[in-house]
């Protein structure tokens, strides 16, 4: 059975964000490790979702956060100029009115890390591991942690073989010792939220 329109639509916006945010790059050096995962990643979802149905709402969880990726590798995530915006269209500082000493857009993707798979990892653990809500809803958790763990040490290993600059650029500490605890507390942030939310709440088995 081929996929509803609705993800197919989904996963072709996906794709479609890669050029988006290739072309005219703000850091080009750094351009194929933000998108290369998508271009890889789409096809095997594509692939995967026939295998292992998902809800449409999973799908629309897991490719909004792709989307906010590429839309923030446009600029690299710590340079997005969220700011300069907000001051052309508002004609006040978001940073200085929240208080922020750093460009805080990264800080905002983990987030959306746990919020947006926080369904997704639910409905995996209920669907396809047989687990109960409450079983589901642990996995959920410990698996945002666990990948936003792996993250942060991929990037560490990744950058041990880039130069100064584009380390910074890839992994945007801004100076910020603690900032890969930082991400991590985020992104569990981000997916307690959701359950708090409620967006968690639907995808039995029998859907």
């Amino acid at each position: 059975m081929g996929l509803p329109a609705a993800q197919r639509w989904w996963l072709l916006a996906c794709l479609a964000g890669v050029p988006l945010s290739a072309v005219g790059a703000a850091y080009p050096p750094n351009t194929w490790l933000q998108v290369g995962p998508v271009v890889v990643g789409v096809p095997l979802a594509w692939w995967a979702l026939h295998r292992w149905p998902f809800s449409t709402a999973s799908v629309a969880w897991a490719c909004s956060f792709v989307l906010l990726h590429l839309f923030a590798a446009r600029w690299t995530y710590s340079s997005v100029p969220y700011d300069a915006w907000g001051q052309a269209a508002f004609g006040f500082s978001i940073d200085a009115a929240l208080g922020f000493q750093r460009n805080m857009f990264d800080r905002l993707v983990h987030f959306a890390s746990g919020l947006c798979f926080a369904l997704p990892l639910v409905e995996a653990g209920m669907r396809h591991a047989g687990l109960t809500r409450r079983m589901a809803v642990t996995f959920m958790l410990l698996a945002v942690l666990a990948i936003g763990a792996v993250y942060e040490i991929f990037e560490w290993l990744l950058t041990l073989g880039l130069s100064t600059e584009a380390a910074e650029q890839y992994n945007g500490q801004q100076g910020d010792m603690f900032d890969a605890p930082k991400d991590m507390a985020l992104a569990l942030a981000g997916a307690v939220g959701a359950l708090v939310a409620g967006v968690t709440r639907s995808n039995g088995p029998a859907d």
